[in-house]
């Protein structure tokens, strides 16, 4: 018996852990011949020159324009099931409208990354500029031409269905009867942390270095989170957790009960956005703490 258990412990330890796990994978990853990336500058005129940039935000307005058009018919199909006999199980629901958002984001992502990052969100694009990923140049440009993007794309759906849009409320985000504004700013801020935290992890520069595949399968996750998000906060705000998303259905619908909240689907985002950057950019990153 003694041979028999001194042969098993043997054995138990004779083949070593191919793929290190906790602090071991850790120390593993720092021997690597990695470099953190710089920061981006803050201002970066030369990027004003550069057809590049204009291209990005050109991919943009069109990601945006495509995501709002999609978003919103489905948004209204489902209204009207519901407006017509109280029931929504004829069409897709809440669930086959998460799916278009969550959907959307993903092909849209997948189409744009290579080109602008695939932003299609100004809180994203926030967050991601307070973690020095991209100039404030770029920022502000990347969010006026998602605004603008999501305006024209609302703005098609209503001049498809003119009608049928000012009936079905054109995918405009409120506050659901029943929930206070603080229900609908916590929504908000919680919903779009779970979003920009993933787009951090998934877009992660260490992670992409170490594993070959975390790019290609970036906007998955990116797109399951939108997904998650409008489950579970559909019910409470419709789901914005994107600024130029609520913005523009707000100002193509322009009724007065889609503007008394709409400060919430800037404030949260933008709040939620801002503490994604700082816990994965600290805490996650320790970037801070790390030797120069």
């Amino acid at each position: 018996m003694e041979g028999k258990e001194e042969d098993v412990r043997l054995g138990a330890n004779r083949f070593t852990e191919r793929q290190p796990i906790g602090t071991a994978a850790q120390s593993q990853d720092d021997a690597k011949d990695y470099k953190e990336p710089p920061p981006a500058p803050l201002f970066e005129p030369e990027e004003l020159t550069s057809w590049s940039f204009y291209r990005a935000g050109i991919a943009e307005f069109f990601a945006t324009f495509l995501f709002l058009y999609i978003t919103v018919l489905t948004v209204m199909g489902v209204v009207r099931s519901k407006e017509a006999d109280g029931n929504t199980c004829k069409t897709v629901g809440i669930q086959g409208i998460a799916w278009a958002f969550g959907g959307m984001i993903f092909a849209l992502v997948y189409c744009t990354a290579g080109i602008s990052g695939g932003h299609i969100n100004p809180a994203v694009t926030f967050g991601l500029f307070l973690a020095r990923k991209l100039s404030l140049t770029r920022a502000i440009f990347y969010m006026v031409m998602q605004c603008l993007g999501a305006i024209c794309g609302a703005g098609v759906v209503k001049g498809f269905q003119p009608k049928p849009y000012e009936r079905l409320g054109g995918g405009a985000n409120v506050v659901s009867d029943g929930y206070s504004k603080g229900d609908g700013l916590g929504a908000e801020i919680v919903g779009t942390f779970i979003l920009v935290y993933t787009v951090f992890s998934a877009t992660d520069a260490k992670r992409s270095a170490r594993d070959s595949h975390v790019p290609i399968l970036a906007p998955l996750p990116i797109g399951f989170a939108v997904f998650l998000v409008h489950l579970a906060t559909i019910p409470i705000t419709g789901t914005g957790i994107n600024p130029a998303r609520s913005l523009g259905a707000a100002i193509i619908f322009n009724k007065d009960k889609a503007w008394d909240d709409h400060w919430i689907f800037w404030v949260g985002p933008f709040i939620g956005a801002a503490l994604a950057a700082l816990y994965h950019q600290v805490v996650i990153r320790a970037i801070p703490f790390k030797s120069k």
